[in-house]
């Protein structure tokens, strides 16, 4: 990849809206200028960017000229770190340009929706996936996010068989995105009375949600059923069927909503599920076909695979995909994710940086 070349086109471009801007046709024609001036000012930063990386370059090749000439020692001395502190600042700028280069993830402003679901482990398994489901609200209050639960199905002994919920605010899918996968807790269950270490599981996905424009959906490849949402029975309950289901025939993908008031309010909810969930499929698809056009095997967090540990008497959570391991459990299960979700999104940055670089 020249990636040179590409912020030399870009500088070309920047040149040619200039000229149109002045141009009094494209002054006279609102749309237009309005468009040629969001693009003016989005090359601004990286041609900014570009213009520092020329003048580290030429500032590392002076010092190079001058210690060729330099009469004495300490002069030698003196451009020699003046070189080195130019060229670590050329390779400092020439990540940042190669990083703004990185297209974004169209999906990155989506609101996310989070299935969480209790695996191995029996009870223990179910009170971990609450113990996520947690985790996961309570991040949503420090971003500020809004988490509406879709669907649950509690356990007898606490916690969720599963529970699906979706996570609305900016950034919510961008930062939750790398949670897909098997969470492993190591822990003694409260329960446990001889103090034994159990080893369970849960699984969470993480869909991007998904709007009618996304995707879409023949109304005549959808079944709908109506039953009662789980409660305290009786008449009432008998009478009223909210909950809904939503088949789709071609896939034979299921997805129920039983959290809203009204069978309406469910039935929006399962279709925004629904669509999640056939988007899902169409970019793993698309993956698939990008993967073997480039002749190689691309590591995409199949969910069957372990992610991450959460060791209670070690007080330590490990994120194995990146190597990285945190300590203070409490805290993270609380929702202090931060340092967590800032390296998840520094590895994605770089596995896409050495895509297009390879490309």
């Amino acid at each position: 990849m020249d990636w040179q070349a590409s912020f030399e086109k870009m500088q070309q471009e920047f040149e040619q809206i200039e000229q149109q801007l002045s141009d009094p046709a494209v002054i006279a024609d609102t749309n237009r200028l309005r468009e040629l001036s969001v693009r003016h000012s989005q090359l601004q930063s990286p041609l900014a960017l570009f213009q520092e990386y020329q003048d580290a370059v030429q500032q590392a090749q002076e010092a190079e000229t001058l210690m060729a000439d330099a009469e004495d020692d300490e002069m030698h001395q003196f451009l020699e770190a003046e070189r080195a502190e130019a060229e670590a600042r050329v390779e400092q700028l020439r990540q940042r340009l190669l990083i703004a280069l990185v297209p974004p993830d169209p999906a990155d402003k989506k609101n996310a929706i989070i299935e969480i679901r209790a695996g191995t482990g029996g009870d223990e398994a179910a009170i971990f996936a609450g113990d996520l489901f947690t985790m996961y609200t309570r991040l949503a209050e420090r971003r500020g996010w809004k988490a509406d639960v879709m669907h649950q199905s509690p356990s007898d002994m606490g916690g969720f068989k599963e529970i699906i919920f979706a996570a609305e605010g900016a950034g919510a899918y961008s930062e939750l995105k790398h949670e897909s996968g098997v969470h492993r807790v190591q822990r003694v269950p409260a329960t446990e009375s001889q103090g034994r270490l159990h080893t369970s599981a849960a699984t969470v996905a993480v869909l991007p949600e998904v709007e009618d424009i996304d995707i879409d959906i023949d109304p005549s490849d959808l079944k709908f059923e109506t039953f009662r949402a789980g409660g305290p029975g009786g008449q009432h309950m008998q009478k009223n069927e909210t909950a809904v289901r939503i088949t789709h025939l071609p896939t034979r993908i299921s997805v129920t909503c039983s959290n809203q008031r009204s069978q309406h309010q469910n039935r929006e909810k399962a279709l925004a599920l629904l669509r999640a969930r056939l988007y899902e499929i169409e970019q793993q698809r698309q993956q698939q076909e990008i993967a073997a056009q480039r002749r190689q095997q691309v590591k995409s967090g199949d969910r069957s695979e372990k992610i991450r540990t959460y060791n209670f008497p070690q007080d330590r959570l490990t994120d194995h995909r990146i190597g990285l391991t945190l300590h203070n459990l409490p805290a993270l299960m609380n929702g202090e994710l931060d340092e967590l979700l800032a390296a998840l999104q520094q590895h994605e940055q770089q596995q896409r940086l050495q895509e297009i670089t390879e490309s």
